[in-house]
């Protein structure tokens, strides 16, 4: 069975994994940053709670890291729902869907990460399933096949992509919600890293929080996964407090920089202003020259990128910005045709 199943309710364990873990909101209030989207889901929910049905189906959205999944914890948890999670990779076939579909209870919540690389097949059973809560199940092969209709119970569909483009017309229209996340401002993700210091109980002052909120490139995981590097460094290399000169000291001993590009990131821009000339070059040449996959550099580098103004996307390629090179400590190139600055009208005689 390719289902997991998850409790809504975290209960708290002794050891560091558990802990780690409850660093995920359980609620729309502990939910920090989306205030559209958490304005919508709390109408939404509420009205579902004083119908005494299940909520609708919501489809969200957006970069990996920003909350998409933990917003499936907190619909659940709000409906006081049991969740059920899978992802659209582990359903191959029409009867593996079939399968979690029938043993859903009325109310439950089913999570659909990465919904956009469902099979055809499978989209196409989810479609009566959502709208209709009825499942249509084909007996037999050949002459001898014939089709049955099995009652669902009414449940909520909660699907997670990073690539809306990829989701069919037919599929999205049958979501209620369909929300895009943005990057988190930096005063929510400094107040997302402090919660996650006292559950991990850090000692951190609001300057260290501040130093790790605006390297984390506006993503949740990044912050919380900086904090815990930070925490390591502190306890080994520090007196174990978290201030600003021991945040700036550990992140840059893990190679996070300024503006919190890492390792890859920088590997990036290195490889187009220094092997390309600044480019343009294509995404394969690209991905190649840095020993990345292609889906990897497109979609997990470059959107933070493209939004520092460090890269560019055109239709000849990747090329990067001036301000690329001045991250990188280096001048930047001159336009082309900068260094003759000769008008056409120069070598004209005058009268």
């Amino acid at each position: 069975m390719r289902e997991e199943l998850l409790s809504a309710d975290i209960d708290p364990a002794s050891d560091e994994a558990a802990v780690e873990g409850g660093l995920r909101p359980r609620s729309l209030q502990e939910f920090v940053g989306q205030s559209e989207l958490k304005g919508h889901l709390r109408v939404m929910l509420e009205a579902a709670r004083r119908r005494g049905q299940p909520a609708d189906h919501f489809l969200f959205a957006g970069p990996p890291g920003l909350g998409k999944t933990t917003l499936a914890h907190i619909v659940a948890t709000e409906m006081q729902a049991e969740l059920h999670v899978t992802s659209g990779p582990a359903l191959e076939r029409a009867g593996d869907l079939a399968a979690i579909l029938t043993k859903l209870e009325p109310g439950d919540v089913l999570f659909i990460d990465e919904i956009h690389r469902l099979a055809r097949a499978v989209e196409e059973v989810l479609y009566p399933a959502m709208e209709d809560f009825e499942l249509d199940i084909v007996l037999g092969k050949g002459p001898a096949a014939r089709s049955i209709r099995l009652e669902l119970p009414g449940f909520t569909l909660v699907g997670a992509t990073t690539r809306t483009g990829l989701i069919t017309g037919p599929l999205r229209d049958r979501f209620g919600l369909t929300a895009r996340l943005d990057y988190y401002e930096a005063d929510d993700l400094q107040a997302i890293v402090t919660r996650a210091a006292k559950i991990l109980e850090v000692e951190m002052d609001a300057e260290g929080a501040r130093e790790i909120a605006r390297r984390s490139r506006g993503t949740p995981r990044i912050g919380n996964r900086l904090l815990r590097q930070v925490r390591d460094f502190a306890q080994v290399e520090r007196s174990g407090i978290v201030d600003g000169n021991v945040a700036r000291d550990g992140l840059t001993f893990f190679g996070v920089d300024g503006l919190g590009l890492d390792k890859p990131s920088r590997e990036i821009l290195s490889a187009l202003c220094h092997r390309f000339g600044g480019g343009p070059v294509g995404l394969k040449t690209l991905s190649i020259s840095v020993s990345e996959p292609e889906d990897t550099v497109e979609y997990v580098y470059e959107p933070f990128l493209i939004q520092q103004g460090l890269l560019l996307r055109t239709p000849q390629g990747r090329v990067a910005t001036a301000a690329a090179y001045v991250h990188l400590g280096e001048a930047p190139p001159r336009e082309a045709g900068a260094e003759d600055s000769t008008s056409l009208f120069d070598d004209v005689p005058t009268d």
